[in-house]
């Protein structure tokens, strides 16, 4: 069992707290996106699974990486066989905290910004990272969202001098969870 399993799992099943502060859901989306002079690059990935402890503000997703879906066929096996080597390293996750969990309210519908901390992993490197996003409650219903970078380099992911001038230095990454509270 791999250790981002084994942190769900523990997250998800050994806490005694009730399930209504834990969230997840299997079906949030990341989105991300290159532009350059020379081409602009976005792909899609409706795969992410992710949880949310709001006793703890333990927050994980992982993303596999052959979900992402591109316009064009040739981008996604370049992506998947040239760039993120998806077979070596098939998923991408964070594992980490929302920092100030405490100022969102679930009694009280509105939205929230949430700063999130934690381990990054992208291509089998794992980097600290401090993310802006925002959470927002409707009528018992969390949708968490953030837009961020990321460098590819910062993974060492190689990007071919060919087609270097086609790929931006920071992919931006957008997130779209909507959370489902556990044991409803």
């Amino acid at each position: 069992m791999n250790k981002l399993t084994l942190l769900l799992a523990t997250i998800l099943f050994t806490s005694t707290l009730t399930y209504a502060q834990k969230y997840m859901t299997k079906s949030g989306t990341i989105k991300f996106s290159s532009e350059t002079p020379m081409e602009k690059i976005e792909a899609y990935n409706r795969q992410v699974n992710s949880a949310l402890d709001f006793s703890t503000g333990s927050f994980v997703f992982k993303v596999l990486i052959v979900g992402f879906e591109f316009k064009k066929a040739m981008m996604q096996e370049h992506f998947n066989e040239n760039y993120m080597e998806s077979e070596k390293f098939p998923n991408s996750s964070f594992v980490g905290k929302i920092a100030n969990i405490k100022d969102v309210n679930l009694g009280k519908d509105g939205m929230y910004k949430v700063v999130a901390e934690g381990d990054l992993s992208v291509h089998g490197v794992t980097n600290k990272v401090k993310i802006n996003g925002t959470l927002e409650v409707n009528g018992g219903n969390v949708i968490g969202t953030a837009t961020f970078e990321v460098a590819p380099k910062e993974y060492n992911i190689t990007i071919p001098k060919a087609v270097i001038k086609n790929i931006s230095e920071a992919i931006q990454v957008d997130v779209n969870i909507s959370l489902n509270k556990l044991g409803n």
